[in-house]
């Protein structure tokens, strides 16, 4: 005979409660940082919206023919789909990856030891450039849950445990930034990337996990 772990009720509601304690997630987080429970979560689903958004930073004219990657040939052979020549290299800004939430920071840079907030985004961004890597056809890809608790760690280390939840959320954002994207911009042209979105892509998983996870670690 076989038995469940736990009681067949407990289990209904605790799938029932499951959305609801993930709507509330936001809210508890941004209210560590002084945000209100709704401003927290407006700016969580801005965050969300405009992921799709990707603001074009810098253009470069390509003096060779970009091939595209397996995956768009994939899609142009099933579903006939024409895929455009590239013959630029477009590096972006996305607004809910990276805009959003560095206006976010420098808001709370004024409230946090700088030196606390500078130490604990040089331990992020080095996790996150040692942990990144560049993936043609997709951009750069990071382990999204890694990020944000070497934030939350680095944060409780150099940061007393009032300005913890903050430094987390700044050290979380701007080292993911910097280790995973802007540190890895020379290597555009050695993997043949045509396009890079800062914020976006595969890194979008692991700031949007930060804003939420480093801080409630914290």
């Amino acid at each position: 005979m076989y038995f469940l772990p736990i009681s067949l009720a407990i289990f209904l509601i605790f799938l029932l409660i499951t959305p609801f304690l993930l709507f509330m997630l936001p809210a508890v987080a941004f209210a560590k940082l002084g945000l209100s429970p709704v401003a927290g979560l407006v700016f969580f689903f801005f965050c969300l919206a405009g992921s799709l958004i990707n603001i074009p930073v810098y253009r470069k004219e390509l003096d060779y023919y970009e091939e595209p990657d397996d995956v768009t040939k994939i899609f142009s052979r099933f579903f006939g789909i024409r895929v455009p020549e590239v013959h630029e290299r477009i590096i972006a800004l996305n607004l809910g990856g990276a805009v959003l939430p560095g206006l976010l920071c420098l808001y709370l840079l004024p409230m946090v030891n700088l030196l606390s907030a500078f130490l604990a985004t040089a331990v992020t961004a080095a996790f996150s450039y040692y942990l990144s890597k560049p993936v043609r056809g997709v951009g750069i890809v990071i382990p999204a849950f890694i990020p944000p608790i070497v934030a939350a760690v680095a944060a409780l280390t150099f940061a007393g445990k009032a300005d913890a939840p903050a430094v987390a959320y700044i050290s979380g954002v701007l080292g993911t930034l910097i280790g995973a994207d802007l540190l890895r911009l020379h290597q555009l042209k050695t993997f043949r990337l045509s396009f890079l979105s800062i914020g976006g892509a595969g890194v979008f998983d692991g700031i949007f996990i930060v804003g939420i996870i480093s801080v409630l670690l914290a």
